[in-house]
């Protein structure tokens, strides 16, 4: 066991050299970001099937696209703007086409079948002037993409050393964007800051989106100081956690911070509760030093903005009034959508014609923010069947095997972030799948563990 620890501390000290390169090299030379995105994708495929995924390679890959899929968007490198997701479905795909998928996936090809009615409603309730493969393209490829990432990994078991590999796949891409927002803006007191969403400390992209990976990215970080036993490792990322954590609360994008530390909560509630006697003191003092660290965080944020952070997150105004919505006008989105299952409540409205639909209500069109009401009003009845298999599916794998304690945090970042972010990204899709893998900690329990039916 010492020896695969060993490995991937090397693996993740080269990784980490190797992407803090990554993120200068795309800042100085912008040009190279479509080259190197198709490199890296050649390279992943190329090494998926020459090993014919026996080591999960596939999920390597579609973790790392998952992970860097906003940084391939802020720097023009995506060769269409879906790229991220259709790049993570392809190479679960090709990966289940090696491993095969567990015979218990049926719930999930139901949810997938239940998306595709919908577009025959769409065909039929879409305006003429309305670019109806891009609506259908832009609101199904994150369900689907959920779909396929929950069809791969699904009573799919892993060794624990492979999924802590699997997490590193996914930070790596956000420290290369943590680093490319450093040196495009190291300072924000000489940018002029808005509170609605600072696009200063985001290089000009969307902070909502920003704010999403970044949190994602600290949790990874805050779970590695509990699972990882190195000195050495533990302050590198300690370091990266206030880099990431700084960049993440700039961006005065409050979904993807609160989540983060939502998420964090739930991991440590089934983390503390695995430890054995003898850890629980160690896991105490973390979480105390990781509680430091935020405090630290926070006041270097708050200081950074001259106190704007604060009135943000206590929704207030520059001049420190109080404003009336918390939401920033996502209320009343989620009131058109409700409107809309309400008048079509048997086959809903069609996939992509939400943005029609408020613009015939409120008179803007505007995409939506929250996936659960976008499922009603776009799907009826199968909306609310969909959502039903997306909620109790994982819960009922977790009170069978209750072997994975990131499950409740990977849930809960999932179902927070489709809450404020809908599925722009991948991240929430892919992170759900990871909430059902079984993973398998051959050190303890390796021959009385709970048997897998054959995949």
């Amino acid at each position: 066991m010492k020896d695969f620890n060993f490995i991937n501390n090397q693996f993740y000290i080269r990784m980490l050299m190797l992407h803090v390169a990554y993120g200068f090299v795309i800042y100085a030379i912008p040009s190279l970001a479509k080259i190197i995105l198709i490199l890296i994708l050649a390279s992943f495929l190329f090494i998926i099937l020459n090993r014919q995924n026996k080591g999960n390679e596939a999920l390597m890959a579609a973790a790392y696209i998952a992970g860097g899929e906003v940084f391939f968007r802020q720097t023009s490198a995506v060769i269409f703007y879906e790229t991220g997701k259709y790049a993570v479905i392809i190479f679960l795909l090709i990966g289940m086409f090696f491993k095969g998928a567990s015979s218990k996936t049926i719930p999930y090809w139901i949810y997938l079948l239940i998306l595709f009615p919908g577009v025959l409603v769409a065909s039929m309730t879409i305006s003429y002037d309305g670019d109806f493969r891009k609506l259908v393209a832009f609101n199904l490829s994150g369900p689907v993409c959920l779909g396929v990432s929950a069809l791969y990994c699904y009573y799919k078991k892993i060794k624990k050393e492979d999924f802590q590999r699997v997490l590193i796949m996914m930070l790596m891409p956000l420290v290369s964007q943590m680093m490319y927002l450093y040196f495009y803006t190291p300072s924000m007191q000489d940018v002029e800051i808005s509170l609605s969403g600072n696009y200063a400390a985001t290089a000009g992209f969307g902070p909502n989106q920003i704010s999403s990976v970044l949190g994602l990215g600290c949790f990874l970080i805050c779970t590695r100081l509990f699972s990882i036993r190195n000195r050495f490792i533990n302050l590198v990322d300690i370091l990266l956690l206030i880099m990431m954590g700084y960049r993440a609360l700039i961006t005065f994008s409050r979904g993807g911070v609160l989540t983060a530390m939502v998420c964090v909560v739930c991991f440590l509630i089934f983390f503390y509760y695995k430890q054995d006697a003898k850890r629980i003191e160690g896991t105490n003092l973390r979480i105390f030093s990781m509680a430091a660290v935020f405090v630290i965080v926070w006041l270097l944020s708050s200081v950074q903005t001259s106190g704007l952070l604060i009135n943000r997150y206590t929704n207030k105004n520059a001049a420190g009034d109080l404003k009336n919505d918390i939401t920033t006008g996502r209320v009343e989105l989620i009131e058109t959508e409700l409107s809309a299952f309400y008048h079509h409540p048997i086959t809903g409205i069609g996939v992509g014609k939400g943005r029609e639909f408020r613009q015939e209500e409120l008179g803007v069109e505007i995409n939506t923010h929250n996936e659960i009401s976008r499922l009603l009003s776009e799907h009826g009845i199968l909306g609310i069947v969909a959502l039903c298999i997306l909620i109790f599916v994982p819960i009922v794998f977790w009170f069978k095997f209750q072997n994975n304690y990131y499950f409740l945090a990977f849930v809960a970042f999932w179902f927070l972030t489709i809450n404020h972010s809908a599925m722009r990204i991948a991240q929430p899709a892919f992170v759900y799948g990871l909430a059902l893998l079984y993973i398998v900690d051959e050190k303890k329990n390796p021959v009385h563990r709970k048997r897998l039916a054959s995949q």
